[in-house]
Parts: structure tokens; sequence; C-alpha cells
């Protein structure tokens, strides 16, 4: 039997509907604009607010002692592609989000979807989070076949890969999605008003807590892309983004700088793909680096090629080779403190000092930082960066 142990203050007594739960939430939301105040419960709760322990300068509710919640947050959002039928995964997610960071920072979460949010997601969702939750529908035109795809072309494609077996080679909306991924989500009206975003999706874990703000160290830094863990990505799912990419490379070298990560992206000078990817299913970046006119050239190239559905381009490889060549590798960050699960991959520190720091419950054992299949090491290796103590323990 497995037991599930949630603090009760965190679930409201009774979720209000109608008019009163949008009166609920709008007194949420302006709650979660003062981090040194918990957001108020439905109207049948008592106030909740973080009182000082006797004793200590620390609020009551636990907050990190390297966390500052009294100061100016970043503008910054967290940011999820859902559907209805998503939502006790993204619960999941929520849950762990908030426990590991966010009831110490109360920053704003975005949900997108190509549906309208059904009544309950919103209420579930706007009950779990700490920060003002925000619903977007997207528009067609960014969740659809643009008018220069051959479609007749783009269904062979995909009955030929359901043939070989191909993973989600056989999906349109897989497709609609990686491409939205790619070039939309942060043209969605509701993204245009932040700097910054962190991408959650439905059923991951955090296996650390995070006490310290990664947007702020993010931009102290000079940070605009960060990733957690790095793979090959399937060979067969991209045949000709590489023949794409150099396409733009030639078309706009203006937009390359002197130095970037090439050495990561290829083992042969930039002849070739050697398929290194960050798994974007994590990633905290900067809003401002994908509204750039590179980045935008970058993806209306590969757009007009036609890979996202003549092939199956997902947006992990489409975001990695564009931070790859058209970022400085000083502006792209490993977060290794951040304990992290998608199915099927595990970072968990490698430190075994850092997973004691922050609580962290992952198996040293699951890291796949430096296992054969991981591109990690190679981006140690380019960046001459030392590996953790440990590292070689967790090798194949």
């Amino acid at each position: 039997m497995i037991l599930y142990f949630i603090s009760s203050s965190s679930i409201p007594k009774k979720i209000p509907t109608g008019s009163k739960f949008e009166s609920w939430r709008a007194k949420k939301e302006a709650n979660s604009l003062n981090p040194g105040v918990s957001p108020e419960g439905p109207p049948s709760s008592e106030e909740n607010i973080l009182a000082p322990v006797p004793g200590s300068s620390m609020p009551a509710g636990g907050l990190s002692q390297t966390a500052s919640p009294l100061e100016p947050k970043m503008n910054a959002t967290f940011v999820t592609l859902a559907r209805n039928s998503d939502l006790w995964d993204i619960a999941d997610s929520i849950r762990a989000v908030e426990d590991r960071f966010n009831r110490n920072y109360h920053y704003d979460w975005v949900f997108l979807n190509d549906k309208p949010f059904d009544e309950t997601f919103k209420k579930v969702t706007t009950a779990l989070i700490s920060g003002r939750t925000r619903y977007g529908q997207i528009d067609k035109e960014h969740w659809s076949f643009p008018e220069f795809i051959d479609q007749d072309k783009a269904k062979d494609v995909r009955e030929d890969m359901a043939r070989r077996k191909i993973i989600y080679g056989d999906s349109t909306s897989y497709r609609h999605m990686c491409r939205f991924e790619s070039g939309f989500f942060f043209r969605q009206p509701l993204m245009n008003e932040y700097e910054w975003y962190w991408r959650v999706e439905p059923s991951i874990k955090l296996f650390c807590d995070i006490s310290f703000d990664p947007f702020k160290y993010m931009a102290d830094h000079g940070k605009k892309y960060s990733f957690v863990l790095s793979l090959y990505e399937y060979a067969e799912t991209i045949p000709t983004i590489w023949d794409s990419t150099k396409k733009f490379m030639k078309l706009h070298p203006e937009h390359i700088p002197e130095e970037n990560s090439m050495k990561w992206l290829s083992d042969d000078g930039g002849e070739t793909y050697n398929h290194c990817h960050f798994w974007s299913n994590f990633e905290v970046g900067n809003l401002n680096w994908l509204r750039s006119q590179a980045y935008l050239d970058f993806f209306d190239v590969l757009d007009k090629d036609g890979g996202f559905f003549y092939e199956r381009w997902g947006d992990a490889p489409v975001h990695s080779i564009a931070a790859g060549i058209l970022l400085k590798p000083e502006e792209i960050h490993f977060f290794e403190d951040i304990g992290y699960w998608h199915v099927p991959f595990t970072h968990c520190p490698t430190s075994e000092q850092k997973r004691l720091d922050n609580k962290c419950h992952c198996n040293p054992k699951d890291n796949f930082d430096w296992k054969g299949y991981s591109c990690t090491s190679k981006w140690f290796d380019m960046n001459n960066m030392d590996k953790p103590q440990g590292y070689k323990d967790q090798s194949d």
C-alpha cells in the first residue's frame, strides 16, 4: 500500500463555482503578487498568512533559508501545453513544482490548449497553484497544416512511419504540438507579457528542493537557455533537419556568433548532425531570445522546408540546434541541482552533498547524465568543465 500525505493547508475546503469561483480566483491572484503572503483559500476558508516561527526570521511553512521571498519576482511564468484530459497528470506535476519551489515564490502559470479549458481543469489547477493561473486557447493557424504543406504527401509519410513503427510516426496531433512548441508558444498573447518561461509537462517529478530562483540565476548570469537532460534524437525522425540548418546558416550568417556550440552538435565541423539535443520537456529560457530575429529566421527556414509534417521533427532538436548555433556556450546552462524525471529518464544530482542539502529523494544509480546515450558528458567536455565527483560510478 502507498500512502500519499498532502498538507491540508494546500487544499481548499470548498471550491466555489461560477461567479464565486471567479471572485475567489481574483483575490487569490492578488495575494500571489505578494510573495510574503500565502494565497487565500476559497470563501469558506480562513486567511493563512505566513507568520514568523518563534525564535526565527523564517516564516511558518518552511521557506528555504536561501530563498529570498521578499525580493521582487522576475517577470516570469511557468507554461504548460495540456488538454482537459491531462488534468490529473498535470496535477502531479503542479504538486511537485509547488512543493519543491513555487510555494516560496508564487510565480504565474500559463496553460495553453487547442480547445477551451473546462471549468474542472481551471478550478483544480487554480486551487493547486500559489501564483496566478491563466488559460489560453491556441489560434487555429498555430495548430493546423500551413497552406504550403502537401497534405497527401504528409499522409503518406505518416503511413510509412506507422509501418516502420517509428514512435509517434503516425500522429498528426504530435506534429502540430512539435511545430507549436518550436515556433508559436512564445507568440501567444498571454506569453507576450513575460520575459522568462519554465516549461512543465504532465507527470513529471522534481526530486530536490530548489532553494534559489532559476529565473533570477539565468538573468544574473547572462543565460538564455537551460536544460537538465540531453540525449540523442531518433535519426529516423529528422533525416533532413541538418540540411535545413545548413541552408539557414548560409542564408543568415549574420545570426551565427563566432563562438557557439557547433562542436556539441556535430562531430565533423558542421558537415553532419550527431543528433545530440537538450530534452525540452524541461527548459527554463528567455522569451526575448525566442522572439529575436535570429530565432524567428531559423524557425521560418525549417518550417517552410516542411519537416514537421514530411518527417517528424521534434521541438527538442529544433530548440537545441537553435541554441547550439545561435547562442554562445556561456549563454546555455546545465541545472545540476534540479533533480528531475520525465518518463523514462532521470536527472539526479551527481554530488551526494547536493542531494543531501536539497533533500533529494532520487536514486543516484538512476542518473542518466553519464550513461552512453546521454550527451551531457559531451557538453562538459566541449566546455572544458570539470565533471562532478562520483560521475564515474554512474556511468555505464
